[in-house]
């Protein structure tokens, strides 16, 4: 009896630390404190992503009279935007493969759940960093997200922009997106490797937050935004970056760079192992009762 007792201490010690364990990896994902960037050591990127960042330039003034193409082929400038309330702003590009459209998604489904309306509150706002990418893609972009969205009559408040490597240059630059040009499929470099985030900016066009990722939670948009209606600037958020598909020529496939997926994955096997010994402890009490 004894015996049983001191094994079933053991299992249960080991199942509280396999669960804390995995608790910990899991917490490593989550934003950090004031100040603190997270990424994995440099040596264990690709040389390529070393210019594939997201500097976090909190407080910047964007230079609003860039010149812009929106989605119906009107020229405006980013100013256009601006000066009553604060906005959404995403860099994407509409031929994107995949991670555009999972961050484009993250943004229309946080928002059906944000109490706020795009176009009365705040604009969100997507500029191509693709030269080539024009109106009729920009059009395409909007009606499929504004749809996703589910709200036909907010139309006004979303803005796919396009423009000249001039104007994409300048905007970049002032938000810290660095991105380089690749290989397609095809051989043609007409591609993009780039970290997905999404910013919040003031109504005077400076910039309050950063959200990283694809997936945003409802209730920091909601704050993010009524933030940057009043010109709050927020704090650094932990640079664990989503990286965009890029294309291996070398194998002829396309491969997922994501920073975040080894610390996922470490925490679900962990939790799963301590799932197992929590099923074999059960057990094992069964068996000692029967005794």
């Amino acid at each position: 009896m004894g015996y049983a007792k001191t094994n079933r201490g053991v299992v249960r010690a080991a199942v509280w630390a396999v669960l804390l364990a995995g608790f910990g990896l899991a917490a490593q994902a989550q934003v950090s404190s004031i100040g603190r960037k997270q990424m994995g050591p440099e040596n264990d990127k690709p040389s390529l992503l070393s210019k594939v960042t997201i500097d976090q330039h909190l407080n910047e003034q964007l230079p609003l009279n860039l010149p812009f193409v929106d989605e119906t082929g009107k020229a405006v400038t980013l100013g256009s935007y601006f000066g009553a309330k604060p906005a959404i702003l995403a860099l994407v590009y509409y031929n994107c493969p995949i991670l555009c459209s999972e961050e484009m998604q993250g943004v229309a489904s946080a928002l059906r759940m944000v109490h706020l309306t795009p176009g009365r509150d705040f604009n969100v706002i997507v500029v191509s960093i693709d030269p080539t990418d024009g109106p009729a893609q920009a059009a395409a972009k909007k009606t499929i997200y504004l749809k996703q969205y589910g709200k036909p009559e907010t139309a006004d408040g979303w803005h796919f922009l396009t423009g000249p490597q001039s104007s994409i240059d300048a905007l970049t630059q002032a938000v810290g997106f660095g991105y380089v040009k690749i290989k397609g499929p095809d051989g043609k470099l007409d591609q993009f490797a780039h970290a997905s985030a999404i910013q919040i900016v003031t109504p005077q066009g400076r910039i309050a937050q950063y959200y990283m990722g694809v997936e945003y939670s409802p209730k920091d948009l909601l704050l993010g935004l009524m933030e940057a209606s009043s010109n709050r600037i927020g704090s650094p958020v932990q640079n664990i970056l989503t990286y965009c598909y890029h294309y291996d020529p070398t194998t002829n496939t396309h491969s997922l760079i994501i920073a975040r997926i080894v610390q996922i994955a470490g925490a679900l096997t962990v939790l799963l192992l301590g799932g197992f010994m929590l099923l074999g402890f059960k057990k094992d009490i069964g068996g000692s009762k029967k005794v």
